[in-house]
């Protein structure tokens, strides 16, 4: 039974035909090409993780470097391409260390909701019974609280910050990931291979492992990149009310804040922010799109 596959294997192999893993990466790209939103939707966020990862190291100054005789200026004046706010603090600057805050918090937040999300939702749905009851009823309650409510606790208690920001945005968001893979897992536990490896006496774990958890992770990867731009508005909208990252570190949401009472001034200080935060939120919506139609079967043409 071992030869025959062998030798398809090299047969494949010297005529040049490309391994299976290949085609289907291929596949998905030329899906992803044809959906031009999503191809747009990537493209932005590969840009943003570029402007976090390596912005911060080409910033022309320091971001927290005042300059009042250089207060004010507009974008494109000289030497700062982006303008200055009110403290003359240079925009580039401190709108590339904005990003990387956002990104960091966007999605580290939502790889540790991911992680626990999914394995409580799964492990509810293929045991039932009062694992599923008390997950459920956890799920429900974190539900219950409203995420500005957790955040001024965690605020009171911790203190402002990022640190209360990333736990109050993380105790909501692992909470939507179990709802989805819990169904998806109370689906997949009556499938039929599932029933098959349960008869030959394979262990619920290596049946999570090998037949259930690689069919819930389409579902769930989808889910995390709305929920990447969910947390970066999140984290924006607390940093905005005083609540999240604290100045001079500039995030996005900061950096708005800090401006509001000169829009009439020089309205690229908040603009110009306030743009970035639509551009990736946008950016990471339509990838989730494109990821749907290439991660659901059901929705492929071909």
């Amino acid at each position: 039974m071992a030869i025959a596959p062998s030798r398809r294997v090299v047969w494949k192999e010297a005529e040049g035909l490309p391994p299976v893993r290949a085609s289907r990466l291929t596949g998905a790209w030329r899906r992803l090409a044809r959906n031009k939103l999503a191809l747009v939707g990537s493209l932005v966020a590969l840009l943003y993780v570029l402007i976090g990862l390596i912005g911060p190291f080409f910033a022309p100054y320091d971001y927290a470097e005042q300059d009042l005789l250089a207060a004010s200026q507009p974008p494109l004046s000289d030497g700062h391409l982006l303008g200055t706010d009110q403290l003359g603090r240079d925009m580039l600057s401190r709108l590339v260390v904005g990003i990387r805050i956002s990104l960091l918090v966007g999605f580290g937040v939502t790889l540790i909701s991911l992680v626990v999300g999914t394995l409580a939702g799964a492990v509810a749905a293929y045991y039932r019974g009062w694992v599923d009851t008390f997950i459920s009823g956890v799920v429900e309650l974190t539900w219950g609280f409203p995420l500005i409510l957790i955040a001024v606790i965690l605020a009171g208690a911790m203190g402002p910050g990022l640190p209360a920001t990333v736990l109050a945005v993380g105790l909501i968001n692992w909470a939507g990931f179990a709802r989805i893979v819990r169904g998806e897992v109370l689906h997949l536990r009556e499938a039929e291979y599932v029933q098959a490896a349960r008869a030959l006496g394979v262990g619920d774990r290596r049946i999570l492992a090998r037949h259930v958890m690689p069919n819930v992770l389409a579902p769930a990867l989808v889910m995390a990149s709305y929920y990447v731009a969910l947390a970066i508005i999140v984290e924006a909208g607390l940093s905005f009310i005083g609540m999240g990252a604290q100045p001079p570190l500039p995030s996005l949401g900061v950096m708005i804040a800090e401006g509001r009472n000169y829009m009439l001034l020089n309205h690229w200080v908040t603009t110009i922010p306030g743009l970035a935060i639509v551009a990736v939120v946008l950016g990471l919506n339509l990838l989730g799109d494109g990821l749907r139609d290439i991660l659901d079967p059901r929705l492929r043409s071909g």
